[in-house]
């Protein structure tokens, strides 16, 4: 009942900047957060930034100081801004959503490849 759909990615150079999008729709209850994951060939899937229903926010160290995670609650919309760009932030980057209390449901989008070059 819940779609994700990213955009936003694509080619780059080194030190240029990209803005994602994602955008939830369907049934939702109650959102506890949003965030970005992202997955380089060869390599596990990691969390890059999330931003909770509080207006928590974590990021993941790599992405420190380059990187701005923000939502908008009244589209169920996450953005990452995505500046100084490196060629190891080269991958599928996807959009998640949770939901729910006493169950907890998580979503995920198609992912958007974002390749940035030296």
């Amino acid at each position: 009942q819940v779609q994700l759909v990213e955009s936003g990615g694509g080619l780059v150079q080194a030190g240029g900047s990209l803005r994602l999008s994602c955008a939830a729709s369907g049934s939702i209850f109650s959102i506890n957060a949003m965030g970005w994951y992202r997955q380089a060939p060869g390599k596990q899937r990691e969390l890059v930034a999330t931003i909770t229903r509080g207006g928590d926010i974590e990021y993941q160290d790599s992405v420190k100081g380059r990187f701005t995670i923000s939502r908008d609650n009244a589209k169920n919309a996450v953005y990452l801004q995505m500046n100084s760009l490196k060629p190891e932030d080269t991958a599928v980057y996807y959009c998640s959503l949770t939901a729910g209390s006493t169950v907890t449901f998580r979503y995920w989008g198609q992912g958007t490849q974002v390749t940035v070059s030296s």
